[in-house]
């Protein structure tokens, strides 16, 4: 897949291809439903197939104070997007500029006049342009003068209701991972440098990793199953992670992300790690003693072998998929 920054002003950006347009947040199951649609169509008809998209997110330019925390970083939805067969990343940088420009001069002279796009494939709520004054009726309508064609993708639903990436982070924030989990088709992860603790983890009989998060959208806090990712290993390894201020030895602490590795005793300060959670296994909260918090440590501990247990015995069951006869 080929990267272009500041598509506006790219030089020799791709033509006559099948398009999309979004935040893409997240790469959830609903937005790769257009994903995959435009990639079919992008095969079917031998031309590229583009997904435009924006940085920053609009409301972080047009009012920050009500920008949503996002479930991806730009490295992460790219590294997703590559990962789909698409041949085009075009990245609009937001500016309030843009944002008061009218979306049908958005159409008339990136969409058609840049990219001479054959096809538009949006969710049926898509809006874009000035005051969001551009939605699939006015593609289509402008389509049929300049020589594309507008389509709605169906929305994927979840438990009845439409997936988004609102009711993702909502469900990230309020700890319900196995749910977010479910809406993105995989694990939520954050990424992040391993930082110096105050080696508490240590005292208690449970060392432990601080993750330095690049994410300000967290997971509520809890104690969650887990894994970590080294990428300069490379290796991934099953482990604890405890969200939240640590009250039974703290009071009024910073919020942090710590993580045990199971079976693990390497020196890794200040490496690069993806941390991602399975599922939650209890809230965080007070106890008695640090004797019963280490106990209770202990008890997650098991908890996430034996989660971890039983879902590689479920691999192993369900096996690979079978090849396709030649």
């Amino acid at each position: 897949m080929i990267v272009i920054q500041d598509a506006l002003d790219a030089s020799d950006p791709p033509r006559e291809g099948i398009v999309t347009i979004g935040n893409y947040d997240g790469v959830h199951r609903g937005q790769r439903a257009t994903l995959d649609q435009v990639a079919s169509r992008a095969r079917a008809a031998g031309c590229p197939a583009v997904v435009v998209t924006f940085d920053p997110h609009p409301l972080a330019v047009l009012r920050p104070a009500q920008a949503p925390l996002l479930i991806t970083t730009p490295e992460q939805k790219e590294r997703q997007l590559r990962a789909l067969d698409l041949q085009y990343l075009l990245i609009v940088r937001f500016t309030r500029e843009l944002a008061r420009m009218p979306a049908r001069q958005f159409v008339r002279d990136f969409l058609h006049r840049e990219l001479a796009v054959r096809e538009i494939h949006v969710g049926a709520t898509f809006t874009f342009g000035r005051e969001r004054e551009g939605n699939l009726a006015l593609l289509a309508e402008m389509g049929q003068t300049l020589g594309f064609t507008a389509h709605a993708v169906e929305e994927v639903r979840y438990r009845g209701e439409r997936i988004s990436s609102t009711r993702i982070r909502a469900a990230i924030g309020d700890g319900r991972i196995a749910e977010a989990n479910d809406m993105l088709g995989r694990p939520f992860a954050i990424t992040g440098t391993v930082a110096r603790g105050d080696r508490m983890g240590q005292r208690l009989g449970w060392p432990t990793i601080n993750v330095a998060s690049d994410h300000r959208l967290l997971p509520g806090d809890g104690v969650y199953v887990s894994r970590v990712h080294f990428p300069s290993y490379p290796a991934t390894f099953d482990c604890v992670t405890n969200v939240g201020t640590r009250p039974t030895v703290y009071e009024n602490y910073q919020r942090v992300v710590e993580s045990h590795i199971l079976d693990f005793s390497a020196d890794v300060y200040g490496e690069r790690v993806e941390l991602q959670f399975h599922r939650q296994l209890r809230e965080e909260r007070i106890f008695p003693t640090v004797m019963d918090l280490s106990a209770q440590i202990g008890r997650d501990v098991e908890a996430t072998r034996e989660h971890f247990a039983r879902k590689r015995m479920e691999d192993v069951e369900v096996g690979p998929a079978p090849k396709a006869r030649e």
